[in-house]
């Protein structure tokens, strides 16, 4: 379901959210019979049918359906829904009740107060009453966040998806209902409900820095404070760049006719493209420093440096020619590479 809750199913199946399940079922046949890869007149219409098929087979599941609702926001717009459509029920449940009794005035009385009462949701159970009272402030959320190296010195966007917790729009949050626990949210006075949020994250942050957004946490009951949204910060794992402190690391491929001869290189930075100076005869493992083009810290008026270790990498594939003056080569270098490992050295 990951690859399709950024999707609407019930727009695939030609429904609404509040489609029944024998909705589904019958949508689905229709549109099956239209699209099925027996009678499809095109690829399209073959992706079509798998398209709607996976879309079925999200929604006929119940439980599958119910956390798509939860991650789309369909299930908060259910809840709502259900809530009024069962205060409305409750309110004609007790006026019928009312007039039948209308020939008792203090039966009408009393009935008519404890419809009011249900509605509402009061009760005089003083347990309860005090439990409502007391305001519980909402938990923070936690979310990890994988940005570059080149994200974390500049600074980035992200938009996070977040499963957060609201009151209960059945109990409000005060989990009873005249005096017994809440079926919708099971005595919990929460309900779980997906959001997404842009957040800025600031220039400067490392490996497992933590960014506070506030108050977009999960939500307090009864006055309580809302929590708030932390984002673990993950660096992406780069095979050329890696942050140490304020240093930069970076691992610089160069040609092997580069390290005999020596070059000059293009290497990416935060601030632009900067020319490194390879000297000849240079060897793989080889370090250079580049003074004051690490990472800036303002607030200590400080600076760090880029370490480049040098990596001499071979082609993939050579040319006959280029085969043949490698052979050329080894005829005229008289370099024993492994004279120290035959000393024992």
């Amino acid at each position: 379901m990951a690859n399709y809750y950024n999707k609407d199913l019930y727009k695939i199946l030609n429904i609404t959210y509040e489609a029944t399940a024998e909705e589904i079922k019958s949508s689905f046949r229709k549109l099956a019979i239209k699209y099925h890869p027996d009678v499809a007149s095109s690829n399209s219409d073959v992706e079509k049918f798998k398209e709607i098929k996976e879309a079925y087979d999200i929604l006929i599941d119940e439980t599958s359906r119910k956390k798509y609702d939860v991650l789309r926001g369909f299930y908060k717009e259910k809840i709502k829904k259900e809530f009024e459509t069962k205060r409305k029920n409750k309110y004609e449940e007790y006026i019928k009740k009312a007039k039948q009794h209308s020939q008792e005035p203090q039966s009408f009385g009393k009935t008519f107060n404890d419809a009011l009462d249900n509605l509402f949701h009061t009760t005089k159970n003083p347990n309860v009453q005090n439990e409502v009272k007391k305001p519980i402030n909402g938990e923070d959320i936690n979310v990890d966040v994988t940005i570059s190296c080149f994200e974390a010195v500049q600074g980035t966007n992200r938009k996070v998806n977040i499963l957060h917790t609201e009151p209960c729009p059945n109990c409000g949050g005060h989990k009873f209902i005249n005096g017994a626990q809440c079926t919708m949210c099971k005595g919990s006075g929460v309900i779980s409900l997906q959001k997404k949020i842009n957040v800025k994250i600031p220039k400067g942050v490392s490996q497992d820095s933590k960014v506070r957004v506030k108050k977009e946490g999960n939500k307090g009951l009864n006055g309580g404070k809302d929590g708030d949204l932390y984002l673990i910060i993950n660096l992406e794992k780069n095979p050329y760049f890696e942050i140490d402190g304020l240093d930069v690391l970076c691992n610089l491929p160069i040609t092997p006719f580069e390290a005999v001869l020596g070059a000059e290189v293009k290497v990416p930075s935060f601030d632009g493209n900067i020319t490194v100076k390879i000297p000849p005869m240079t060897s793989s493992g080889q370090k250079l420093r580049l003074a004051s083009q690490g990472i800036e810290n303002k607030v200590k008026s400080k600076k760090g440096d880029m370490i480049i270790t040098i990596v001499i990498k071979l082609p993939e594939k050579l040319s006959e020619e280029e085969k043949n003056l490698y052979s050329k080569l080894k005829e005229l270098s008289s370099f024993d590479v492994r004279k120290e490992m035959k000393n024992g050295k």
